[in-house]
């Protein structure tokens, strides 16, 4: 018995992109990070591993990337879901641990608040944010548990006080 021919899909060839960092080390627990046409700042230690006050650290990059991905896939998501969005802030938190033998970030809460115009986006609002959560390729890159605790409210201001959205 002959086999029916099974209709054979292409594969989709994606992209691969490349993002480049470099660092000078400024001694001590300091370096100036850099990337081509980006400002450089100063990274080093945090105090609590004998480094400095007031700068940023690896671990705080590594929570912001996190943070920042989120925000970033929810304002594409929305805009393509036409989402009326007045505003988005988030705070976020890093745990970092000692866990067999090394400190390691075992979980990062982030805690976005969304802030919408109209009641009846609520629920889109929650279902993108919770795409946003399962898309964001950075949360996707560790192994870190990533958790998101959203607050979507509905701005009080009357319709045209504040025209601001994503």
């Amino acid at each position: 018995m002959e086999k029916a021919a099974q209709a054979v899909k292409p594969k989709v060839k994606r992209k691969t992109f490349t993002y480049q960092t470099s660092i000078e080390w400024l001694g001590e627990k300091a370096g100036n990070l850099s990337s081509e046409n980006k400002d450089t700042f100063r990274v080093a230690s945090p105090p609590e591993f004998k480094g400095e006050s007031g700068v940023w650290t690896p671990e705080d990059l590594f929570v912001a990337a996190i943070d920042s991905c989120v925000l970033m896939t929810f304002s594409t998501f929305a805009k393509h879901r036409k989402l009326m969005v007045q505003s988005y802030t988030s705070n976020a938190e890093g745990f970092l641990e000692f866990v067999d033998g090394g400190y390691r970030f075992t979980r990062v809460v982030l805690r976005p608040q969304v802030v919408l115009q109209r009641e009846e986006d609520r629920e889109l609002a929650e279902t993108v944010l919770r795409d946003a959560h399962q898309k964001c390729l950075i949360s996707n890159s560790i192994s870190a548990t990533v958790i998101v605790e959203p607050e979507c409210i509905v701005s009080s201001a009357t319709e045209g006080e504040k025209d601001d959205t994503l």
